[in-house]
């Protein structure tokens, strides 16, 4: 018998059918990777900096360091990343989300404009708006209460019963269990695949952008800009076209 928990979640299990931020039985879903759909940075990596440097967490933090992207899938580094978080408490990690995303959200562009206001729009439309992403819970909670997101889909982190984190995870949000985690959010409230809105900016959202009826590409990945342009989909503006901007 284990004795590994999931973690806590400020807003209660985000798979129960009766979450409070998500309408019962909505037409239509809006599904939104984060990193480089919405924000203009890579939050694990952005958060890692401030949680190894902060006076508070940098001791939790000695002697660790991200993983290297050389040689592993991204759902391994995914797993090696939440390892760094073994033994912390993850009172503290949801702290320490909330006065990251603080700082962050203060920074001169957060959020990319052009899925921002399709963000904006959906909420205007009445579209419950999704969160899929392989980030820390930590940090996507208060995002997701700041852009009125109704449901996060993300790593579930696992505690020992005693409310500190093992460092492991069920599952890493990366490529197909992003797919999988939406079409059980469609299957529980009623919402037609077709009807539904997914975003995203990496060749790994691939399985959510062809889940939905009507995806659309962020930013100028290469194998997206194929379908893209082969199956119609819709384009918006990345973080490359920042860049270029503000040069």
């Amino acid at each position: 018998m284990t004795n590994a928990h999931r973690a806590p979640h400020p807003h209660g299990d985000p798979s129960s059918t009766t979450h409070p931020l998500l309408h019962p039985h909505p037409a239509r879903i809006a599904f939104f990777d984060v990193d480089h759909t919405l924000t203009t940075v890579t939050t694990p990596a952005l958060f890692w900096e401030y949680w190894s440097t902060a006076a508070r967490t940098a001791p939790l933090a000695a002697g660790r360091a991200l993983p290297t992207a050389a040689g592993a899938a991204r759902e391994e580094r995914n797993r090696d990343y939440y390892r760094l978080f073994a033994g912390v408490s993850a009172t503290e990690l949801r702290r320490a989300g909330a006065r990251w995303y603080a700082g962050f959200r203060a920074t001169a562009q957060p959020f990319l404009p052009a899925p921002l206001a399709a963000l904006r729009a959906h909420r205007a439309a009445g579209d419950p708006v999704v969160l899929v992403s392989g980030a820390p819970r930590a940090c996507l909670l208060p995002l997701a209460r700041d852009l009125g997101a109704g449901l996060v889909l993300g790593c579930e982190q696992l505690t020992d019963g005693r409310g500190r984190l093992t460092g492991e995870i069920t599952r890493p949000m990366i490529g197909a269990a992003k797919a999988d985690a939406a079409a059980e959010v469609m299957a529980r409230h009623g919402a037609d695949p077709a009807n539904c809105h997914a975003y995203g900016d990496h060749s790994s959202d691939l399985p959510l952008l062809r889940l939905c009826g009507h995806p659309t590409v962020v930013g100028d990945d290469p194998a997206l800009a194929g379908h893209a342009a082969r199956d119609g989909w819709q384009w918006l503006p990345g973080v490359e076209r920042l860049v270029r901007i503000h040069k």
